[in-house]
């Protein structure tokens, strides 16, 4: 019995997908644990998602095991705490083991070109992909089954998801039209979210929610943590801004950073999913906190939430810099991406 094909529900995750996660979803952090629904005015979710309403602390289930976990539960204990969350290790290996086997078998199998072209000042050319997930295929992930399970959508199988990448070689040189991995490193994968703020133009905020390297950084001497370094977890509020008279976009993210440790050299992967924090107080535009405390009158507007998710990875091979990206997002509301 051979293993299924890149690309078949068996070997797509149940993380990295539009699908938000939800609170009772992810690892604790000690103010998740009081997080409910302000009772002031908030941000509406966009139309066209209401299977993924926000969490309701009365009504928080805990995840239903994995069907391979024994009767003991053995299994399941070292993956979830007494709540039913995730554990901080065992979920950041999940989303990162989804995340490279994504990168390397779903995308040179699943991905068709689509066109190539130049990205100045860089001298590389890039080549642009494209994949479409079907709604029957996301329909047949084993979503309650995998190692974290998650309860599917309501509307699942009815919704595809439409994947772009970019792929391209640089060579590992600090100079004129490519650059070295080191300020690969320092430019896309620490302070990730501040950076793109930085050199893309249309987004007006980086607003940080949460760090879970602040309470407690991951444990890397955690089982299974044996090739992923320099691991961190925040969550980000991402807002663009878009020409009148469309409503500025907020796309909420968990954003996952870590070096692969992989045996041929230097190799790091960024990971960003969708996240439901309509109902957690720290969050900024998600809860409708910006319109009352907001900086200036762009970020006091009432934002559509709009959901994002991506996989960046580098890799250092032979002197030379391989840097690819898939990306899935819907922006909602009447501009749909």
């Amino acid at each position: 019995m051979g293993f299924p094909a890149p690309g078949h529900p068996a070997t797509l995750g149940n993380l990295i997908r539009l699908t938000p996660l939800r609170l009772h979803e992810i690892p604790a952090y000690p103010k998740l644990l009081t997080s409910s629904r302000p009772k002031s005015q908030h941000v509406t979710s966009s139309p066209g998602n209401p299977d993924n309403p926000p969490d309701n602390p009365a009504t928080i289930m805990p995840l239903k095991k994995s069907q391979d976990d024994n009767e003991s539960g053995a299994s399941a204990r070292h993956r979830f705490d007494e709540d039913g969350r995730p554990l901080l290790e065992p979920f950041i290996i999940a989303v990162l083991d989804e995340a490279t086997t994504f990168i390397d078998d779903v995308l040179p199998h699943r991905f068709k070109p689509a066109s190539e072209r130049t990205s100045r000042p860089a001298d590389a050319i890039v080549q642009l992909l494209k994949y479409e997930i079907f709604g029957q295929t996301l329909g047949e992930i084993p979503w309650e089954s995998r190692y974290l399970p998650r309860n599917p959508p309501t509307d699942v199988g009815k919704t595809g998801e439409a994947w772009f990448a970019r792929s391209s070689e640089h060579s590992d040189e600090p100079q004129k039209g490519t650059a070295s991995f080191s300020e690969f490193e320092s430019s896309l994968r620490d302070n990730h979210s501040e950076h793109e703020a930085e050199y893309t133009p249309d987004v007006f905020d980086a607003r940080l929610v949460l760090d879970w390297t602040i309470p407690r950084p991951p444990a890397e001497n955690a089982p299974g943590f044996s090739h992923y370094r320099n691991v961190s977890m925040r969550i980000f509020e991402m807002g663009h801004k878009l020409p009148p008279p469309l409503s500025p976009r907020v796309f909420p993210v968990l954003v996952i950073t870590a070096d692969t440790g992989a045996s041929y050299g230097p190799d790091f992967v960024i990971v960003q999913i969708p996240v439901n924090i309509e109902t957690l107080p720290e969050a900024f535009y998600s809860n409708g906190r910006n319109l009352r405390e907001g900086e200036d009158s762009l970020r006091r507007k009432k934002p559509v939430l709009g959901v994002y998710t991506s996989i960046e990875r580098c890799r250092l091979i032979d002197g030379h810099i391989k840097w690819e990206m898939a990306t899935a997002s819907d922006a909602k509301g009447s501009l749909p991406m």
